[in-house]
């Protein structure tokens, strides 16, 4: 067997396999992940090996690109991690013995699938396991690819250096722009992997080949080999199935061309990737193919928009003069008309006793429409500013930042992060949330946005400029971790908080005495008229984080038929409570009865 350190410096480039899993999963249906089919499908997986040797690869990655345990785990998996490592190599050394031809086998190794921002803390172990095993088995050397967090590849190669001395090809995955999905240029990665023991480093998955081509010339600076394998192109989803596109011949070949004018010493292919594509790589190579034309990186660079200077929102300026706060907060509608919401705005402003509205968001997790877009509506209609309450319940991260980008582009700068009442208590038992970030991660979301970066640190065209507040609840149960959870949102960028609603000052102490009166953003009680002590009861016993004192169920049942005058009155006391120890209110009205709100407000 030639050594691989050697060959990759000499003679033509090695050409690589492609999108082996993608095979797999379309040869072995059923499969929870790829990986399973090392134990389920074996017969497939050496199938697969041999076509792309047969087609002329001469480096054939084993089936474990997701096998590291914890993902082996979250298909439950878990205990079948060192037979499915195991096995994969097994399988592609005897695909190699069948073929008898010489070929590397390299131990193919992904990222740990997690969309938190990446933390090497406790993740070395997991890459180091896998790679023991796979060095143990006959691994020739150790692919790392489809990396979008280079700080996460980084740890991955120094946990798989601390257990082997193999070579180690590490990849990263950009898009059009050469940056990964954390906004790190390809030219900049390329000087950070450069200061790693490793054998090479480039690209792979992506956009298609042009966008390799793209971040494979920014890389070209290094003293490193380069190896560049991308999908075929972008996918899409046709009758269930990912579907790729068909790149002609002529089209892949010329890529090989350019890959190699460009300084690649690996070419091969990612998703979508099949024999076909790796033979038409293998022919342009022993062809000595030149390309068609000159590889252009992209197109000439617009001038850059000046950046708006965006105007204090209402609330903002409010809190940060000391203003008394009144909002009250509205359920968007059930149906597809939002004239009637927008009617009851309309009554709230022009009663002179409310500055603002804040909507729920699909509440007791009930669809509704969309509180971003109820507050566009508001705030065109009524002419009042709203604060909309927004869950990373019901949508992915990157949902989340299209409709607050569209939502800042409509004017509306408050935003209430929340997370959203689960789903299993609403209309839809069977459904289950998203949340792929808590309220937490989804404040660090809004103050990246704020700083002109998405989720993940990849530069947008334009910052935001988002007030953001979140929930807190004084009379949790474990008030310890309520507040812990309170601070760690203020960290990540909270610039006012709403408590769940209360019932009586005494609620409100806890927190007031753990800041020593002198809570870190300002503060806007959540004020609830009860109308009955029915309703009460219900609410202290059947709503998760409410809690009605008993000094308020007793006086709602002492006055019987009267309890909708003393649930009045006893909010109006409560206002006059919170007056000059919070910065404000937000009055939760009677079910269907927003303007009844304005009856605790009525001096």
């Amino acid at each position: 067997m030639a050594d691989f350190a050697a060959r990759l410096l000499s003679g033509p480039p090695i050409v690589a396999d492609g999108g082996l899993g993608v095979l797999l999963s379309g040869a072995a249906p059923g499969l929870r992940c790829p990986e399973e089919a090392n134990l389920r499908a074996p017969e497939s997986v050496i199938a697969v090996h041999a076509s792309y040797i047969s087609a002329g690869a001469e480096l054939i990655e084993t089936n474990t690109f997701g096998a590291n345990r914890r993902k082996l785990s979250r298909h439950g998996l878990g205990d079948d991690f060192e037979r499915i490592n195991s096995a994969a190599v097994r399988l592609a050394r005897d695909a190699r013995e069948v073929s008898g031809q010489d070929v590397f086998i390299a131990g193919a190794m992904g990222p740990l699938g997690e969309l938190e921002m990446f933390d090497a803390t406790d993740h070395g172990p997991l890459y180091a396991e896998q790679a023991l095993i796979l060095e143990g088995r006959g691994v020739d050397l150790f692919i790392l690819e489809t990396f979008f967090d280079l700080g996460e590849l980084v740890s991955a190669v120094e946990a798989v250096r601390s257990v082997s001395l193999l070579p180690i090809v590490a990849l990263l995955t950009f898009d059009e722009d050469a940056e990964t999905g954390g906004g790190v240029g390809a030219a900049d990665a390329a000087a950070r992997l450069g200061k790693l023991d490793v054998a090479a480093i480039g690209n792979n998955h992506g956009a298609g080949p042009h966008a390799a081509l793209t971040a494979l010339a920014a890389m070209s600076g290094t003293h490193l080999p380069l190896a560049t394998l991308p999908n075929i192109g972008l996918a899409s989803i046709i009758g269930g199935r990912v579907v790729y596109p068909h790149s002609t011949p002529d089209y892949i070949a010329d890529f090989a061309a350019q890959a190699r004018a460009l300084g690649a010493r690996i070419i091969g292919g990612c998703c979508g990737t099949t024999p076909a594509q790796i033979q038409t790589i293998r022919a342009a190579l022993d062809g000595e193919l030149r390309p068609r034309v000159t590889f252009v990186a992209g197109e000439e660079a617009l001038p850059e928009a000046a950046i708006p200077a965006y105007a204090e929102t209402e609330l903002a300026r409010g809190l940060r003069e000391g203003q008394w706060i009144v909002s009250v907060e509205l359920d968007p509608p059930k149906g597809g008309t939002n004239a009637a919401m927008i009617a009851v705005a309309r009554t709230l402003r022009e009663s002179g006793l409310v500055g603002f509205v804040d909507i729920n968001d699909n509440p007791m997790a009930r669809a509704r429409m969309n509180a971003l877009m109820a507050s566009v509506a508001i705030q065109r209609g009524a002419g009042i500013e709203t604060i909309p309450h927004v869950t990373p319940r019901d949508t992915t991260v990157m949902g989340l930042e299209g409709v607050l980008l569209g939502a800042h582009a409509d004017g509306v700068r408050n935003i209430l992060a929340v997370t959203g009442d689960p789903p299993h208590v609403g209309d839809y038992p069977g459904s289950r949330g998203v949340y792929e970030i808590d309220s937490i991660g989804l404040v660090h979301l809004i103050s990246r946005l704020n700083q002109g970066e998405d989720y993940v640190g990849k530069a947008i065209d334009q910052p935001t400029s988002f007030f953001t507040g979140v929930a807190v609840n004084p009379s949790a149960d474990d008030l310890a971790l309520e507040l812990a959870r309170f601070e760690q949102k203020i960290a990540a960028g909270a610039r006012f908080a709403m408590t769940q609603a209360v019932f009586d000052a005494s609620q409100l102490q806890p927190l007031l005495d753990h800041y020593s009166g002198a809570v870190p953003v300002p503060i806007l009680v959540g004020i609830w008229p009860l109308r009955s002590h029915t309703m009460a009861l219900r609410l202290h016993n059947e709503v998760p984080g409410i809690t009605v004192p008993e000094r308020v169920l007793d006086a709602l049942r002492d006055a019987g038929s009267d309890a909708p005058r003393v649930g009045i009155a006893l909010a109006k006391e409560l206002v006059d409570a919170v007056r000059g120890v919070t910065a404000g209110i937000y009055v939760i009205p009677p079910f269907k009865q927003p303007e009844a709100a304005l009856e605790i407000l009525d001096p």
